[in-house]
């Protein structure tokens, strides 16, 4: 039996060059005090058909929930129609008690599936230990299973699932937004550029010396001190225009997935590169040893395998200077290197300088 032999494969994904265009202050920059909040709790779901994870943690959690409803059991319930779970949330900025948000709700023991099940209720705390909302209610889960005579089948994942509007908000998070005389607007991407030409933009919509960038990333903005028209004076800023500063050369390469990304700005300096193409090839083929006959010996089947490693000899090849994305892709297509080479092969040029990029690997 002849095993296939291993291909290395890569996806190389490149952004066409475009005209550059005008962005909004809200598409590079947020402000600050504005943001989002991480919740998260333990919860017990109930009303499962059999699927549930029967542990000593659901039956603790179960136990715990009767005992806050006034019923005393005397001991840790186990149950296979109920699963402990992790449920988590994002709180949305300037939201307020009342409102409802989304939950996930995650299996953190052995159940089988959390289809069909009930979520009973869940207090979701903050970094802060404080119960900002309570979550509860039936689960959506995309998933579905079967199982019988020692077979089965599933689609999609069956351990987590979703709440519409599962929770609803009990406590609301302060903002600094509407406090003092100033408001802060940070850039997604540090850049002394982008930070002057985005105060420069302010200045001349709303005065000079209405914004001052501090730095690279944060831009000092004055604002009223009402709060209906420091709301509509954000209102008129998040959507200047401006042309941002040029992005930074850069090559993202994906080890795991084998994947290249570059932008329009990356460049090539003049260079020579040498490689050769490396394949492995593992063929195993069964033996059969047969004993004498009387000879009281047994049949043995043995597995012979043979690994086998041929590395091709490379040429040295002069890559042009390229000062287009374009040309950088048909030079690098000119090596004819396999997928696995090239992420070596640019890692070699950046140390040699003859890439004109920012090299990223993930």
């Amino acid at each position: 039996m002849r095993a296939p032999t291993f291909l290395f494969s890569i996806l190389l994904v490149v952004s066409l060059a475009h005209p550059a265009r005008a962005e909004r202050i809200k598409d590079i920059a947020s402000i600050d005090g504005i943001r989002v909040n991480q919740l998260v709790g333990y919860g017990v779901v109930a009303g499962l058909d059999g699927t549930g994870d029967n542990s000593a943690l659901t039956g603790q959690g179960l136990a715990s929930l009767m005992g806050n409803l006034g019923l005393a059991t005397g001991q840790n319930l186990a149950t296979k129609n109920a699963a402990s779970v992790m449920v988590t949330a994002q709180l949305q900025p300037f939201i307020k008690p009342g409102q409802h948000i989304d939950v996930t709700v995650s299996s953190v023991g052995g159940a089988k599936s959390l289809r069909g099940g009930t979520l009973l209720m869940t207090p979701l705390k903050g970094a802060d230990g404080q119960i900002y909302a309570v979550a509860q209610g039936s689960l959506l889960v995309g998933g579905a299973g079967a199982s019988a005579g020692g077979s089965s089948t599933q689609i999609n994942h069956l351990s987590a699932g979703r709440i519409p509007a599962g929770a609803t908000v009990e406590r609301a998070v302060p903002s600094r937004v509407g406090q003092g005389d100033f408001v802060h607007l940070e850039l997604k991407e540090m850049d002394f550029t982008t930070a002057t030409r985005v105060s420069e933009a302010i200045g001349r919509k709303f005065g000079q010396g209405t914004a001052i960038a501090l730095d690279g990333r944060v831009i000092q903005v004055r604002a009223p001190a009402d709060p209906g028209q420091r709301v509509a004076f954000l209102a008129q800023l998040e959507n200047l225009d401006l042309e941002p500063g040029t992005p930074t050369p850069k090559v993202i390469i994906n080890a795991r997935t084998g994947s290249i990304v570059m932008n329009q700005l990356v460049a090539l300096e003049k260079c020579a590169i040498a490689h050769g193409n490396l394949s492995v090839t593992i063929t195993a083929e069964p033996q059969v040893s047969q004993p004498g006959a009387l000879s009281g010996g047994r049949t043995v089947v043995t597995e012979k395998a043979d690994v086998q490693v041929k590395s091709d000899k490379g040429e040295l090849m002069v890559l042009p200077t390229s000062a287009s994305l374009g040309d950088v892709v048909k030079a690098l297509n000119a090596v004819g290197a396999t997928p696995q080479d090239l992420l070596a092969i640019l890692q070699a040029m950046k140390a040699a300088g003859a890439l004109k990029a920012e090299l990223e690997i993930i």
